[in-house]
């Protein structure tokens, strides 16, 4: 799994990323906590890997559903910003 999510990033970083944005960030939900699979599966990745503090429980889906829509409505102003800066020149 661990690979298989380094291979999709560096595909979207490679083809889908723009020059001016950061590289890409992958998130790996878990249900469990094993502390030993973790530092098996990351031991030899060279990408910068942090492991959060596990949680038992995730948030309320309404209130995922409205970050994620606040992240993509942010992310198409951005985009929309940035193609009407090119249009004027600046």
């Amino acid at each position: 799994m661990i690979k298989s999510g380094e291979f999709y990033l560096e595909a979207l970083d490679r083809d889908v990323k723009k020059p001016s944005e950061n590289p890409s960030v992958g998130l790996i939900l878990c249900a469990d906590k094993d502390d030993t699979v973790v530092e098996y599966a990351l031991s030899r990745s060279i990408s910068p890997t942090l492991v959060a503090d596990y949680k038992l429980h995730l948030p309320d889906k309404k209130i995922l559903e409205n970050k994620l829509r606040e992240l993509r409505e942010l992310a198409e102003n951005e985009n929309f910003k940035g193609k009407k800066k090119s249009k004027s020149g600046k």
